[in-house]
């Protein structure tokens, strides 16, 4: 069974990979593990030593807190221990190739005008389509 913490980590993971555009199988060979290897931690199916953990943060530039930080506003509360209502996000789509094409494409936007209109055609998209 996947823990949510190894998924939010192979999320983060993947999605830095990608950002510095580096290939499963570049990655594998600078830490000595297969392709294969990197989909599992990308997955969480496979959890990620703590020393690899800081092998992957040095060679995508990244301090070894960026793969938890946000964690907290990403994964639902246990039931029962928290107050909040907030909805998770959706993970699955965000390690989707659309998910982060979107992402970087809208974090391009700089104009706040811009990136508002680009919601608004969003939603009207998505209000289309229900």
């Amino acid at each position: 069974m996947v823990h949510p913490v190894d998924e939010f980590v192979g999320l983060r993971l993947r999605w830095q990979r990608l950002k510095n555009k580096v290939s499963q199988e570049k990655l594998g060979k600078s830490l000595g593990v297969t392709f294969q290897q990197i989909q599992k931690y990308e997955k969480g199916s496979n959890r990620i030593s703590a020393s690899r953990l800081w092998n992957i943060s040095k060679i995508l530039g990244v301090p070894v807190n960026y793969f938890f930080d946000g964690y907290e506003d990403a994964i639902p509360a246990i039931e029962g221990f928290s107050e909040s209502s907030e909805p998770a996000l959706p993970i699955e789509f965000l390690q989707s190739h659309e998910g982060i094409k979107l992402f970087e494409s809208f974090n391009r936007i700089t104009n706040p005008k811009k990136r508002k209109n680009a919601l608004d055609i969003l939603e009207t998209l998505a209000d289309e389509a229900a």
